[in-house]
């Protein structure tokens, strides 16, 4: 077994030299009956903006700490550690930037190697050990705390999690093997694996205690002095600590390999198998079961090496920066301070869409909401949903009942559009139809002011156009959610040719507030997205047209390592609207994009795909493959590959030479968090440099130099 202690970590810390050190400050602080508890308080001396990281040069200090107060454990000067952060961070986890530079898997070996080393000295203290886990703790954060005996947590904690296998790593330093033993293999998947790849979920206080990730919780005003009162008392054998979690002899033998054999169906179906980190972390906790902590950590110091001078790594640290920096500085945005205040929200619509909008408007603005429909039945159909979904807010413990109260008290409905007149904000979410858009603003013109903000959440229609009938169409912005509402962090906010500063700046400014990502984007079919997708589905039906099977057009597209196939993408947005995207695309540009009767077929036969009782796709229904059957020219998958390859670098050149959006990072943004592309292929553009499609396109590249990862 690997022997920590005669590792020379020299190298690695000579790589960081700027690193900004996390220091180990430590007071003694005084038990009952005598007893003493040496207190180590993480803090890098800057503001919550730069939350504690931990590089080389942090965990070598962090070590040597610890060695000091086991000799003072020894000795009997003290009678417990425990280990908490600055005011509300304990730890961010390894500095991602200094990760990606490391050049040979030796000193990436030692970096695994380091983090148990340092990290592991608190499990061999010789008196019991504990983590007051005081705020965000992510990745190795959160393997401080696991490494102790015991654990407490604030329980205003925004987020705790294992994030790693999101970008492309696994939890190194112990939590792939340490979090499973301490609360059961089904819940370890579901912080090691399912939350990273739902969007990078995290944990709250609540959650981290219900998990048994921690014993105790205790609110914040006095977090640090209850904890260390509670330590006294488990330190005193006055609280005995039960974890009902913990698994036992029935689990190891019968659900544990149970469990990993379900996660690694769903992973295949969910993802496929292109991204690797998943499946190398799936490995780790099936190891976790008999493994004992040496021989875990081995396996974990190598898997994480692996993966770290693999190229999925350095094209997810290129999306990282994408959704961490690009997405807040959005590019074009004009100046906040022209942004028009927001003190009412008018939404057109009442059905699954507007209602969505209508829930997220009143909980992020905390304004009053009027929803409209055209009779008083839909009405009250969307104030119903609104006010269940509040409901199911409070039960979850997301908010308080009071307010839930005053929430379900600032939404209203009405018939009669004068109940706008005092709006702000309005949105529609109707029909995607022109005609039904340009006459719904028309008319909704009539009662509200001049100044009022109008917002279209179509999602391929010229937003210039819908504006066509209006007095003041500078007023007129598009504003794009994905759906789901409340899920995708994407919005795509269209500037049309009339639209000004004034509307431009507002809508940024409301998409902040809703806690959405902004991409700015020129008044053009499809926008980015929908054009990029509309590429996809057209080259794709198109080659089901030509007699290609659904099968082999599936294992086309299988290396871009999309969360679904294109025909589950088609039935999720609904075969009409698919048919009526490509539709669009075709008139707009007939001889880039294909149009499909086929598709247009399936919509009416209103099926595509078969499913089993849980919903999981098991192939193509015979009707489906009866219509679109007699096609004489079929493709290979590579032929279809590589015509969708070319097809999207030859798109996304275009769209750039037209202004679309100001750079091809605002592509990838897009695509990562409106369409789902994969963190490990490191956005769009990238992957289609790596595979040659570029130059074959255009002759050129969109990074220079080019971004390493998949398919290079």
């Amino acid at each position: 077994m690997t022997d920590y202690t005669k590792i020379d970590f020299t190298e690695l810390a000579g790589l960081s030299d700027d690193e900004v050190v996390t220091h180990s400050y430590v007071r003694e602080v005084p038990l009952s009956d005598g007893r003493v508890l040496a207190l180590v308080t993480l803090d890098n001396g800057r503001d919550h903006t730069r939350p504690n990281t931990l590089g080389p040069k942090s965990l070598l200090e962090y070590a040597d700490t610890l060695d000091r107060l086991a000799e003072q454990a020894k000795a009997g000067d003290i009678d417990a550690v425990a280990v908490t952060g600055k005011p509300f961070i304990l730890a961010a986890g390894a500095d991602l930037s200094k990760v990606a530079e490391i050049p040979s898997h030796e000193i990436a070996l030692r970096m695994g190697q380091l983090g148990h080393h340092a990290l592991g000295k608190l499990h061999t203290m010789g008196v019991p050990t504990f983590a007051f886990i005081n705020g965000l703790a992510l990745g190795g954060g959160l393997e401080i705390g696991l490494h102790a005996d015991y654990r407490t947590v604030d329980a205003s904690t925004p987020a705790v999690a294992l994030p790693e296998v999101f970008l492309g790593l696994i939890p190194g330093w112990g939590g792939a093997t340490l979090l499973p033993n301490l609360i059961g293999i089904e819940n370890a998947l579901k912080v090691v694996i399912e939350n990273p790849l739902k969007q990078n979920r995290t944990l709250k206080g609540k959650d981290v205690l219900e998990l048994g990730i921690a014993d105790r919780m205790f609110a914040s005003a006095a977090f640090l002095e209850d904890s260390i009162r509670w330590a006294d008392d488990v330190v005193a054998g006055r609280v005995k600590v039960k974890r009902p979690n913990e698994p036992g002899k029935v689990e190891r033998m019968v659900k544990w390999d149970a469990a990993i054999g379900i996660a690694t169906k769903m992973l295949k179906r969910r993802i496929g198998e292109v991204q690797k980190s998943p499946y190398v972390a799936l490995e780790l906790l099936k190891g976790a079961k008999s493994n004992d902590r040496e021989a875990g950590f081995a396996a974990e110091d190598e898997a994480l090496a692996d993966l770290i001078v693999g190229d999925q790594l350095q094209a997810s640290i290129y999306a990282f920066n994408l959704v961490q920096k690009r997405a807040k500085k959005p590019a074009g945005a004009p100046d906040k301070a022209l942004a028009k205040r927001i003190t009412k929200v008018g939404v057109i619509g009442a059905g699954l869409m507007a209602s969505q909008f209508a829930l997220l408007f009143v909980r992020r603005l905390q304004v009053p909401v009027v929803i409209t429909d055209l009779d008083q039945a839909r009405v009250d159909k969307g104030l119903a949903y609104i006010r269940d979904e509040i409901g199911t807010l409070e039960q979850k413990g997301r908010i308080s009942s009071d307010e839930a109260n005053r929430l379900r008290a600032l939404v209203t409905g009405t018939t009669d559009k004068a109940d706008f007149a005092d709006c702000d904000w309005v949105i529609e979410a109707v029909f995607e139809e022109l005609g039904i858009k340009q006459d719904v603003f028309a008319e909704i013109e009539q009662h509200v002011s001049p100044e009022a903000v109008l917002a279209t959440n179509t999602s391929s229609l010229s937003v210039e156009q819908i504006g066509a009938k209006l007095a003041n169409p500078e007023r007129l912005v598009g504003f794009h959610f994905f759906n789901p509402v409340a899920v995708m962090p994407l919005i795509e906010v269209v500037n049309a040719p009339k639209t000004d500063e004034a509307t431009l700046s507002t809508a940024m400014v409301i998409a902040a507030k809703l806690r959405k990502n902004a991409v700015i984007t020129r008044d053009t079919p499809g926008f980015v997205v929908n054009r990029v997708l509309a590429k996809v589905l057209g080259e794709t039906m198109h080659a089901v047209d030509e007699g290609t099977p659904f099968e082999v057009v599936d294992e086309a597209v299988k290396p871009f390592g999309l969360p679904m196939g294109p025909f589950e993408l088609l039935e999720l947005v609904g075969l009409k609207v698919g048919a009526h995207v490509l539709d669009t695309h075709h008139a707009a540009f007939p001889e880039r994009f294909f149009a499909s009767d086929n598709l247009h077929r399936l919509a009416e036969h209103g099926k595509l795909l078969e499913r089993d009782g849980k919903g999981n796709v098991t192939g193509y229904d015979k009707g489906a493959v009866k219509i679109v059957a007699g096609g004489t020219n079929p493709m290979t998958a590579e032929e279809i590959r590589t015509r969708l390859e070319d097809g999207l670098a030859d798109e996304m050149h275009r769209m750039l030479e037209d202004d679309v959006v100001h750079a091809p990072e605002d592509i990838d943004l897009c695509m990562i968090l409106g369409a789902g592309w994969p963190f490990q292929m490191g956005g769009a553009t990238p992957y289609l440099d790596r595979v040659g499609a570029s130059e074959r396109a255009f002759g050129d590249t969109f990074h220079h130099p080019p971004v390493a990862g998949v398919g290079a």
